[in-house]
């Protein structure tokens, strides 16, 4: 059972996980951790469901999902029966104002639709993947001098759930140097998988790159690919002029997260986010919505 933080409704609720059994008996039983070794984890098990995602025969799981989580269809750019595909429906794009961004250039603004925890002053080699588990930046990045930017900074995580909009966004305006592509397996990156799996962030597949934004500082953007995620799209251009909201990318099937470093007084993070996270609960997020803003001493 995963219980978050609505901040709309001001309540707790229960995701409600796609697949959720399956994902369950893989991480907690001597059977489902053999068969997520051999296989599951395995780029090949990815890339053979990415295969079918990327099907004909992938479009009729569409509209049940659809109707299963209680997605709304209005928000599409595209009507969803022209999808060819399933991977086509989960990297949809969406309306402009579906996702309204604050121009306010003091104003920090999520880079996507997940579940959000937050970690202020962290410590570079303890650095929270959930309660019990720490990972280390360096190994997250295999770059000590990038890392050691973002000493005493402030980490964002945000966790992308099957059922979530898969395209993440620029948070201000700026420039952005190209990606480092990190190879990796492809554990998931539910709560129920974290819990199990050590270091698990800097097991799996991702991508880094450094954001030189115009109002926050540098900032170091990461996207971790998870269980059936056989792409981790990048759509901006390297070295260019970016606005606040622009996409800078998008996954295909299955959980993902995009985690964000900020720099030693650059953000100050939103009260009621900071509660949360401090009670160990994530909170849901729209992309483009306030979380913050920019430090003043």
């Amino acid at each position: 059972m995963i219980k978050y933080f609505n901040r709309k409704s001001k309540k707790y609720e229960i995701e409600k996980v796609a697949g959720g059994t399956y994902l369950n008996w893989t991480y907690s039983s001597p059977c489902g951790m053999k068969l997520l070794e051999l296989i599951i984890k395995k780029k090949v098990f990815s890339k053979l469901y990415g295969n079918f995602c990327n099907s004909k025969y992938s479009k009729k799981k569409i509209s049940q999902f659809i109707k299963d989580f209680n997605i709304d269809i209005n928000e599409f750019r595209e009507n969803y029966k022209n999808f060819r595909c399933f991977n086509d429906f989960f990297s949809r794009s969406l309306k402009d104002t579906a996702r309204p961004i604050d121009s306010n250039k003091n104003i920090l603004i999520s880079p996507g639709d997940g579940r959000l925890i937050v970690y202020e002053n962290i410590d570079l080699n303890k650095i929270v993947q959930i309660k019990g588990y720490t990972y280390s930046l360096f190994d997250l990045i295999d770059d000590p001098k990038i890392a050691a930017k973002f000493k005493n900074g402030t980490c964002l995580i945000l966790r992308l759930c099957p059922t979530d909009y898969h395209r993440f966004h620029f948070i201000d305006s700026g420039i952005c140097e190209s990606t480092h592509k990190i190879k990796g397996n492809y554990y998931s990156v539910n709560p129920i998988a974290l819990k199990n799996i050590a270091n698990l962030f800097c097991k799996n597949k991702r991508e880094w790159s450094i954001f030189h934004s115009d109002n926050f500082g540098d900032v170091l953007y990461i996207e971790v690919g998870a269980t059936c995620v056989g792409s981790i799209i990048q759509t901006y251009l390297p070295e260019r002029t970016i606005k606040k909201g622009d996409e800078k990318g998008y996954f295909k099937f299955g959980g993902s997260t995009v985690i964000l470093f900020f720099e030693q007084n650059k953000v100050t993070i939103d009260k009621d986010l900071l509660k949360q996270s401090n009670l160990g609960y994530e909170t849901k997020i729209l992309m483009g919505e306030t979380i913050g803003t920019k430090f003043t001493y």
